[in-house]
């Protein structure tokens, strides 16, 4: 029998910790747009702890994401912010900025770390870099093939994570790209929780196309146009031994993020335990995805079958 991959997932608010857990999530990502990047809900420090006493509660495990990109005027907070992350017991701390570790080694050394940049892990060497520096899990970035995978996680010295469902930011820029635009044309722009406005795009009229794009305090993002979905190409990546999937909730309703996680719990379980079992159901799985998608957001496979193209 394989290990079995973590399932991760992330949560669009504290009222979704015990759905998802009874829906066979293993462990959280959450945070505040103050220091995380792209994260499915906004939580504030009551949230935080609210979050990681329920998770615990179940036997589950909560990361919160510090992996935004930082200047000096928030490196002072970053000491007190990951003093409050240690005294509620948060299980991890997910990080791109050397600031985070530098200030996690003064102050809070048996923190746990995850290294994630969204974009640099392409490599076993740069993973287990960070890991000789105190990290004991990278994330790999999504434009990197199954081969390339797998060929990290068998030279890896850490933890190796891995988006397996939900869209991909395609680009970041640290300037209110949306702000600015609506100020021109002379339209305010109410800032305040941009991020949960689920119906902005740029529309590529050629390819019908139609990325999301929204602002937090770390600037504009503009997403992939489609999700997405391994449910059923689980084979190879539990064989290698991968350590986590991630199933990325941003953009996206409680609802949808609940039945999500029902479906891969199943294909992890029978992957992992039933290899036989799996290769029965899995396209079965995938429709159940189908299903439930929404029209506008068409399922692939990101890079893992196919050449990175810019």
């Amino acid at each position: 029998m394989a290990n079995k991959p973590e399932l991760l997932v992330t949560p669009t608010s504290v009222q979704d910790i015990l759905p998802l857990c009874d829906a066979g999530a293993d462990a959280f990502m959450i945070g505040e747009q103050r220091y995380g990047l792209r994260l499915a809900g906004e939580f504030s420090r009551d949230d935080v702890k609210k979050a990681v006493e329920l998770a615990h509660s179940r036997g589950k495990k909560v990361y919160v994401a510090m992996n935004a990109i930082f200047h000096n005027e928030k490196v002072e907070e970053l000491k007190d912010y990951i003093l409050f992350l240690k005294d509620v017991k948060c299980d991890a701390i997910v990080f791109g900025d050397p600031a985070v570790l530098m200030t996690i080694r003064e102050i809070a050394p048996n923190m746990k770390l995850h290294w994630s940049t969204e974009t640099t892990g392409t490599n076993w060497y740069t993973c287990n870099y960070w890991g000789r520096l105190g990290s004991k899990r990278a994330v790999l970035a999504r434009e990197l093939s199954m081969d390339a995978v797998i060929e990290t996680k068998e030279h890896a010295e850490v933890e190796i994570e891995v988006q397996i469902h939900g869209m991909t930011c395609m680009f970041q820029s640290k300037r209110a790209l949306l702000e600015n635009y609506f100020e021109y044309q002379g339209k305010m722009l109410e800032i305040k929780n941009k991020n949960q406005d689920k119906n902005m795009y740029l529309y590529d009229k050629e390819r019908d196309n139609k990325y999301p794009i929204f602002e937090d305090e770390n600037g504009t993002h503009i997403m992939s146009p489609n999700d997405v979905c391994m449910i059923d190409e689980l084979t190879e990546m539990v064989e290698a031994g991968i350590d986590s999937f991630k199933i990325d909730g941003v953009l996206k309703e409680p609802d949808y993020i609940i039945e999500v996680t029902k479906l891969y719990r199943k294909a992890i379980d029978l992957c992992a335990e039933d290899p036989d079992a799996y290769e029965e159901v899995k396209d079965q799985l995938y429709e159940q995805i189908v299903a439930i998608q929404p029209k506008h957001r068409p399922l692939d496979t990101g890079f893992f079958f196919k050449e990175t193209v810019y």
